[in-house]
């Protein structure tokens, strides 16, 4: 081999081990913390001093924290309003992201960048005009004040508006010769053919809508409509020095969120490399 190729080789492998250990070096410090919050919930001590010395594993701080923070109601109403505001925005995104990508109307451009404009104002400095709303509508202290405020989001729309642009207009040609109107062809060509995005918008959603803290607490005050996170912010105010206990309520607040990362992973990775493809 050619001393010029050898040393090409050389670079090329030296460069590849240098990523390599770049990226293991970040997944370390991602995943660092997330393996001390379960390796303390596991500790039979409460004591910061003890947690890594006991040889006493349990769970037992599980089906405490389980019980003490009242989580049961919590996760139902978490699913709920988590899965009703995807189901909302998955309907909605794919409306608006069909019609931006493929129907031709004036002032089209214009309406896509008022939409992307909403992805820079923080949901915060709304509250004020959506609270009113809300309570014109005699919806504080409803299922529906969680849920309607974040039923349309900016970034799904773009992101099904980008994902359908990759899809062969031929296919959408065929189904119309064979008689199909443009709502049959959403869902029957397009919907079927996008389901990397579709899963990637779901975790997206899923996940902010589970972890949310600010809606609840400005929304609600009714005790049956407790979310996880407000639950987990009213077990923290009272274990705040029981660091088993409020560590297994961390890890039972998170683990429904890294289960769905996990089992859609794949998909997930898909629809973020193919969002991007064409403007």
């Amino acid at each position: 081999m050619p001393k010029r190729h050898l040393n090409n080789s050389v670079a090329s492998g030296l460069g590849k081990s240098w990523v390599l250990v770049v990226l293991l070096l970040g997944a370390l410090i991602v995943i660092l913390p997330l393996g001390i919050v379960f390796v303390t919930s596991f500790a039979s001590s409460s004591k910061t001093p003890e947690l890594f010395k006991s040889n006493h594993l349990s769970l037992i701080n599980y089906k405490d924290a389980w019980l003490r923070g009242k989580f049961l109601l919590a996760f139902a109403n978490s699913t709920l309003v988590a899965l009703g505001v995807t189901g909302f925005q998955v309907i909605t995104s794919a409306l608006a992201g069909y019609a931006l990508a493929r129907l031709k109307f004036q002032g089209r451009q214009v309406l896509l960048l008022i939409i992307l404009a909403t992805l820079v104002i923080p949901f915060q400095l709304l509250v004020i005009p959506v609270f009113l709303v809300l309570k014109w509508g005699h919806l504080i202290n409803t299922y529906g004040a969680l849920i309607l405020p974040t039923a349309v989001n900016g970034l799904g729309i773009f992101l099904l508006r980008q994902y359908f642009l990759t899809v062969p207009v031929e296919l959408e040609e065929a189904a119309a010769l064979d008689g199909a109107n443009q709502l049959q062809i959403l869902w029957r060509v397009m919907l079927p053919l996008s389901r990397p995005a579709l899963v990637t918008l779901f975790l997206f959603t899923f996940s902010g809508e589970w972890n949310d803290l600010f809606k609840p607490l400005v929304f609600t005050t009714r005790p049956e409509l407790r979310t996880v996170q407000l639950a987990l912010a009213e077990f923290q105010e009272q274990f705040t020095n029981n660091w088993s206990l409020l560590m297994a309520a961390v890890a039972i607040a998170t683990i429904p969120v890294l289960v769905l990362f996990v089992v859609g992973q794949r998909q997930f990775i898909r629809g973020i490399a193919t969002t991007g493809i064409k403007n």
